[in-house]
């Protein structure tokens, strides 16, 4: 029997609900001081924010292009707390903070400052730095691009599974690095801010799969153009809290079962084959009973809706919709999930016998 090495998914991971006020309003609850923190407004159509204790008071979007903006003054976000967050009145999103606003909060831990000199460590070609997490397997990596394809160290000790990439001082899409994407995942990518389907191309990840130092890339603007700035968000698998996975659609309403390992607190889907198939963002705070219907998408602005459902269960999720977005019929299905609760904690013992 496989067991977790992380009994307490939540002081890792934590999903917050709240109501906007406008005005300046501390979050708490998190059980930690987030360092990556992704916004969106349940009740409107706005923009996701995404902001990280790197980074600091700099704004991203999942669903645009957009290059990274500077927070004003006393605006939008506040501080990264010891149990939360702080946010203010809305300026540029009010996926923040707006008034009356139905919002989620999707919040993770990394904490640990990093950085790697390449020419001193011999540990890939391109410095990097930032803040890691290795208990849990993510960390938050800043790097300048060369232009020339090479490797950054990304910290984990481990092999990152799943990888998104922004840069940040210039339009560019987000690009996205899936261990299951394809049989020959390194040669192919998808983009977050986008509903488009994996396309092969070298010059994002040089078609060579990460290790447990360093991931590679190319010399393709979104991911390492000369003298640009960029950040990469990378999480290496850990049993029973995290999963990289995939599932074949059948078309079926009684669909496929994807196992975890743990009942999933945060599941993001999305149909690899077609064309103009959006992400889906599923969690069990909207969604706190087995049936989870309430959805968002990463790559479109729009307020949540209940459509694809899936259904949570403790060792993983099952797909309850014949729809071909997260179900199509021979169709290849990436996800990422995070776990709420183990399915068998570190001594062996089920979850559900406590």
């Amino acid at each position: 029997m496989a067991y977790t090495t992380i009994d307490d998914p939540t002081a890792h991971f934590q999903t917050k609900l709240y109501t906007g006020t406008g005005s300046s309003l501390a979050i708490t609850g998190v059980g930690f001081q987030p360092d990556w923190i992704w916004f969106k407004s349940r009740s409107q159509a706005q923009s996701h924010a995404i902001v990280d204790s790197v980074r600091g008071r700099e704004g991203l979007q999942s669903n645009t292009s957009d290059e990274a903006y500077t927070l004003a003054s006393g605006k939008d976000f506040g501080t990264f707390d010891s149990d939360g967050f702080t946010v203010l009145t809305p300026q540029q999103l009010n996926s923040f903070n707006y008034n009356t606003g139905s919002i989620v909060a999707w919040n993770w831990k990394a904490g640990t400052a990093f950085s790697n000199d390449a020419s001193s460590t011999s540990v890939g070609s391109i410095d990097s730095a930032g803040s890691v997490n290795t208990t849990a397997g993510f960390s938050i990596i800043t790097y300048t691009g060369t232009g020339s394809a090479g490797t950054i160290a990304h910290g984990l000790g481990a092999v990152p599974g799943w990888y998104v990439i922004k840069r940040r001082n210039s339009s560019e899409h987000w690009q996205v690095y899936h261990e299951n994407n394809t049989s020959a995942p390194g040669t192919d990518y998808l983009q977050l801010s986008t509903a488009e389907a994996t396309v092969d191309a070298a010059t994002r990840w040089n078609d060579t799969v990460p290790t447990s130092t360093v991931f590679s890339v190319g010399a393709h603007a979104s991911v390492n153009a000369d003298a640009s700035t960029y950040v990469a968000y990378c999480f290496a698998e850990k049993k029973g809290y995290s999963k990289f996975g995939s599932y074949t659609g059948s078309g079926n309403a009684d669909g496929p079962f994807a196992y975890t390992g743990f009942k999933p607190a945060f599941v993001l889907i999305k149909q690899t084959t077609d064309g103009s198939t959006p992400w889906f963002i599923f969690d069990t705070k909207r969604n706190p009973g087995n049936s989870a219907d309430l959805k968002l998408n990463p790559d479109d602005a729009a307020a949540e809706s209940a459509a694809n459902e899936i259904e949570i269960l403790s060792n993983g999720f099952k797909v309850s919709t014949s729809g071909s977005y997260n179900n199509g019929s021979g169709k290849n299905m990436i996800y990422m999930a995070f776990a709420e609760s183990p399915f068998v904690t570190s001594k062996g013992v089920p979850t559900t016998a406590r």
